[in-house]
């Protein structure tokens, strides 16, 4: 199940009317499984949506959520596992995490859930302003801010936000913003955008991973036994031929990888993704086969803008489809997030 802010408020919506509690993690200090700005709903009813640590906590989350749900009132929670001597939840990571948890009501307008939604749709990322109230404030004085890129710029710079952090405005010039009130600043962007020309059996696990990595995926295949929906639940199928294919099909694509196993399908996709505004590329097949299909479509490798992996993917070992779409994603995921592909304990020490 994906755990991206838009599944979350699609939950939400699908019944809105609900006592739902957000649960957001304000401050980090030391190691934790989630970083400030991750959130959860619980429902009335029990069940949850999202994830704020690896599931250690989520139980007794619940119930101070419910305690927030009966008293209207916010609820602040610090979990503490840098005291080795407390075996309450012998978490381990050693790390102290401090919680909020927000009743959603019609007086705050559930945390303007439905504002995030819409710039979510509209807009490729944002800015998420949460005020930090004390415990046992009423929920009703809780009042989110949701802004799109431009307009955040007005308030605060941007450039401090790549990641969660606290903001106090001194003077806020945009109304409804509280002066010396701390805010949790969360950006948001809308779920990664990975198109997958080639329908084939390798395709699935791929399609499939990236699926569970909260991604939007579209597969293209022209070819009657390809790209069956059966086989690719989930993601959207496009059985055009590439040429057909919607005018701006690569608006706000992330990401592409090409393995139709077939030199002319896959040189009209690289022509077609070649010069869009996509970060990462990956081309299956060795590097002679490479050059053939640059060749068919009157492409050299410098043509290419944004980061082309062909041979597609990482030297991870295995040939099995499972361990090829593993490379690729692996690899692509790391493009798409910045990351320093190295190993995690020299980035965390």
């Amino acid at each position: 199940m994906s755990h991206h802010i838009e599944d979350l408020i699609r939950h939400w919506a699908a019944k809105p009317q609900d006592e739902w509690v957000l649960a957001v993690i304000t401050h980090v200090e030391g190691s934790s499984y989630r970083k400030s700005g991750a959130m959860m709903l619980f429902h009335p009813l029990g069940h949850s949506v999202g994830l704020i640590s690896g599931g250690c906590l989520e139980a007794d989350l619940g119930r101070k959520a419910q305690q927030a749900m009966q008293s209207q009132q916010i609820v602040r929670c610090q979990y503490d596992a840098s005291d080795e001597s407390d075996a309450s939840y012998q978490l381990g990571c050693g790390g102290i995490v401090d919680l909020m948890l927000v009743p959603l009501t019609h007086a705050n307008q559930a945390a303007n859930l439905s504002s995030l939604q819409k710039l979510l749709a509209t807009e490729a990322q944002g800015f998420y302003l949460l005020p930090l109230l004390e415990h046992g404030a009423p929920a009703a004085d809780f009042q989110a801010r949701v802004f799109n890129h431009v307009a955040a710029e007005q308030v605060f710079s941007v450039t401090d936000f790549n990641r969660a952090g606290e903001l106090i405005l001194p003077e806020p010039q945009q109304p409804h913003l509280t002066a010396s009130q701390s805010y949790l600043v969360t950006p948001v962007a809308r779920r990664k955008r990975i198109a997958v020309f080639g329908g084939g059996i390798d395709a699935q696990p791929l399609v499939s991973m990236a699926l569970q990595l909260g991604w939007q995926v579209d597969v293209i295949d022209p070819r009657t036994s390809y790209a069956r929906a059966h086989d690719f639940a989930g993601a959207n199928l496009f059985k055009c031929p590439i040429d057909d294919l919607p005018a701006r099909f690569c608006d706000q694509l992330d990401a592409v990888v090409v393995m139709s196993h077939n030199l002319d399908l896959d040189a009209q996709a690289l022509r077609l993704v070649c010069h869009s505004e996509i970060r990462y590329l990956a081309l299956l097949g060795p590097a002679h086969r490479r050059e053939r299909v640059l060749n068919k479509a009157e492409l050299a490798y410098e043509d290419v803008d944004c980061f082309f992996s062909a041979p597609a993917g990482l030297a991870l070992g295995g040939e099995l489809p499972s361990s090829i779409a593993l490379s690729i994603l692996s690899q692509c995921h790391g493009v798409l997030h910045d990351a320093q592909l190295v190993a995690l304990d020299r980035v965390m020490k």
